[in-house]
């Protein structure tokens, strides 16, 4: 008899997983701020968000929970007002340096 061999299954891939500190969340929004890209970077929040308790970081950003993943939303166009509000309830600051 010839035991069929069941394929491992996967796990999908979650960064609100390893964002675990500080660091690694700087290291994280640094990369992403790097691409240029609108819906990574509405992503990134996202995952840090998850990461840190979404409940919470949307309190401490003065918004709904409900509104909070609307504006995170890929394809979202939330306003800088809004980002700016979210970055600071993460603990993360934009910053410019010469091209």
């Amino acid at each position: 008899m010839t035991q069929r061999k069941v394929p491992p299954k996967l796990v999908a891939f979650d960064a609100a997983r390893y964002l675990d500190d500080d660091e690694a969340i700087a290291e994280y929004m640094t990369a992403v701020l790097e691409t240029n890209e609108p819906d990574l970077l509405l992503l990134a929040l996202s995952d840090v968000a998850r990461a840190k308790g979404m409940a919470q970081v949307a309190k401490d950003a003065g918004l709904g929970r409900e509104s909070l993943y609307k504006a995170l939303a890929p394809g979202a166009k939330p306003r800088f007002e809004t980002i700016m509000k979210v970055a600071r309830a993460l603990g993360v600051k934009f910053t410019a340096h010469p091209a």
